[in-house]
């Protein structure tokens, strides 16, 4: 079984993305939000959707046990289109500003170098209610920047607005490749709740245009299409007609502009926007001499269509409207060679059927942090994995999973090479089935007998639980075994030691040589330090590499933490040297 190609996976050089931005005003999410996405997840005629959150409930209460579990509108986005076979790559969470990429499982080797940034901008740059959060990555080699903010509101802060956009822009720089600002990237696609105002107008004017179906009339007075004109800022920003009605401000539960006291004018607050960067991505060759001809004769830039762009009414749980927008890009070509080829038995009958085969692009940078892992078909994020093996010697050119770690469930699997440097699923093969005998019971493996028993725990104050990937020098295999409980901790994509859980962390091998039976002083449960743990857990889509010793975080600082949305200071390298890559802080 190779390694999808590019002809398994479109028959159209246009790649299709699909942006939703909705304030969600706090409120507890729907149980349905399947008509969202249209008819495009269940045809799969959507490459990528965008989902960009405004007013998440950030209260303190809620955000420690959205640190403990997944927060219930990741969850929800997952439950909802993971089962269409879209899988989540990248998040990115600023108090109430939340922002999800995800993508088919096909594109996954080719949407590389994800990373992820926040920047405030509420109370001087000190509080995270207002501001931006953004995700960037190269799609079939061309860079592409999603940028979700939420600006002041008011009339009246029609100049902070710019000013606090601008500031967004000058602040979010990433890591590697051409593009370090967001105005750098081919396509930059800017949504959110802009809060931008319809002018002059009083509000019985604007509602009776409303009611008669004379949008345009309000257009013209509406800020952002007036500052387009002034502001430098804006400069090659695109939108298209608004042809829905304001979506901005309705009575929670109904479909009623204000009527409070307050008596707010309708405006088109959220919006999606799109900008072209006008030279596009050179081709990559060996020489420049070659790399600039092509370049000229492909064309260039990427070409970016709208072919809907419209509000969903029917949703009542907030005083904002969802807005989505659909597009189609064209790439002028297409960087489509994965950088590791996987090769697997069809199907797995047997043990000896469970090794991996794989080829590495010479241009491809291993990591010792790079692992191949067994997912089921429909799997939600990179770490929803069943099992995984590490690949960490350069020469190592095939991996095979111990039988204890094997899916006894028959049934539809694939199988994912993760770059540890490029923080993406860099290899996937074609489904395959596995359907293995029933393991003998010599050989299955209690949890206690390779750790500790639940009686012989230690209560630790440490990062999110996570199902990541964690090394252990006492194992000849660096592998991980299959979850008994498969959580999937909060999705940021950095460790956010701001909202540490409890969870309970097995004692080391030495000391469990000390104490082989239950007894009281066992039981009891401690309350230690994250740096004395050898192995501090990951945060599910942050890269992989192991936290400074000591970096654990107090309860009064992870409180303090958690109300400001900051995330853990940079992570080291797997030998302890420079930060690894760069994604979110």
């Amino acid at each position: 079984m190779e390694s999808l190609s590019q002809a398994d996976k479109t028959e159209t050089d246009d790649f299709r993305v699909y942006i939703v931005t909705w304030n969600v005003g706090s409120a507890v999410p729907p149980d349905d939000i399947t008509s969202l996405f249209g008819p495009y997840a269940a045809d799969g005629s959507v490459d990528v959707f965008i989902i960009g959150l405004q007013e998440v409930n950030s209260m303190i209460n809620k955000r420690l046990k959205d640190a403990l579990f997944t927060d219930q509108w990741s969850e929800l986005c997952m439950d909802t289109l993971s089962p269409f076979g879209y899988v989540l790559v990248a998040s990115q969470r600023m108090q109430g500003v939340q922002l999800m990429v995800f993508s088919k499982v096909c594109h996954l080797p080719f949407l590389r170098g994800v990373q992820t940034e926040k920047t405030r901008t509420g109370l001087g740059g000190y509080w995270g209610n207002k501001g931006g959060v953004s995700a960037r990555m190269a799609m079939f080699g061309h860079p592409v920047c999603f940028l979700n903010c939420h600006l002041p509101a008011h009339m009246r802060n029609l100049e902070q607005r710019m000013e606090d956009f601008e500031s967004i822009l000058q602040q979010q720089q990433f890591e590697g490749g051409p593009a370090t600002g967001v105005l750098d990237h081919d396509v930059v696609f800017w949504f959110g709740d802009l809060n931008f105002r319809i002018e002059d107008y009083d509000i019985h004017v604007v509602k009776s245009a409303i009611e008669s179906n004379k949008l345009p009339l309000l257009w013209e007075r509406d800020q952002l299409n007036m500052a387009k004109d002034s502001e430098s800022i804006l400069e090659g920003f695109l939108e298209g007609p608004l042809k829905f009605p304001p979506t901005y401000k309705f009575d929670v539960g109904t479909h009623t502009y204000d009527t409070s006291g307050k008596k707010r004018k309708p405006a088109w607050t959220d919006r999606i926007l799109w900008r072209i960067r006008r030279t596009g991505s050179p081709v990559p060759t060996h020489t420049a001499a070659l790399q600039r001809g092509l370049t000229s004769w492909l064309g260039g830039t990427t070409k970016v269509t709208q072919h809907a762009y419209r509000s969903h009414m029917s949703y009542t749980i907030s005083d904002h409207k969802p807005v989505s927008a659909l597009f189609s890009l064209h790439f002028p070509f297409k960087v489509d060679i994965p950088l590791v080829t996987l090769e697997a038995e069809k199907e797995w009958t047997k043990l000896s059927d469970a090794t991996v085969r794989f080829t590495v692009a010479p241009a491809y940078q291993r990591s010792s942090w790079d692992w191949v892992a067994i997912y089921r078909v429909r799997f939600k994020h990179y770490k929803d994995y069943i099992a995984y093996v590490w690949a960490k010697s350069e020469h190592l050119t095939q991996v095979t999973f111990p039988e204890e770690d094997l899916p006894r469930d028959a049934g539809d699997y694939t199988i994912g090479y993760y770059s540890n440097n490029m923080n993406s699923i860099v290899g996937v093969t074609l489904p395959i089935q596995i359907q293995l005998p029933a393991r003998s019971p010599t050989t299955c493996r209690s949890d206690s007998s390779e750790v500790s028993s639940e009686d012989d725990s230690t209560l630790v104050l440490l990062a999110t639980s996570s199902r990541s990937p964690s090394p252990r020098t006492n194992k000849p295999h660096h592998r991980h075994r299959r979850s008994r409980s498969p959580a999937v901790p909060a999705l940021s994509t950095t460790p956010m030691p701001s909202l540490q859980a409890l969870s309970l962390c097995p004692r080391p091998r030495e000391a469990q040589s000390h104490v082989r039976s239950p007894s009281t002083a066992a039981k009891k449960e401690r309350l230690v330090s994250a740096g004395s743990l050898p192995s501090p857990s990951i945060s599910p889509l942050s890269p992989r590499s192991p936290v400074s010793p000591g970096s654990g975080v107090t309860a009064p600082e992870a409180l303090i933490a958690a109300i400001l949305g900051e995330h853990r200071p940079g992570q080291l390298s797997p030998t302890g040297g420079r930060p690894v890559g760069k994604t979110g802080d």
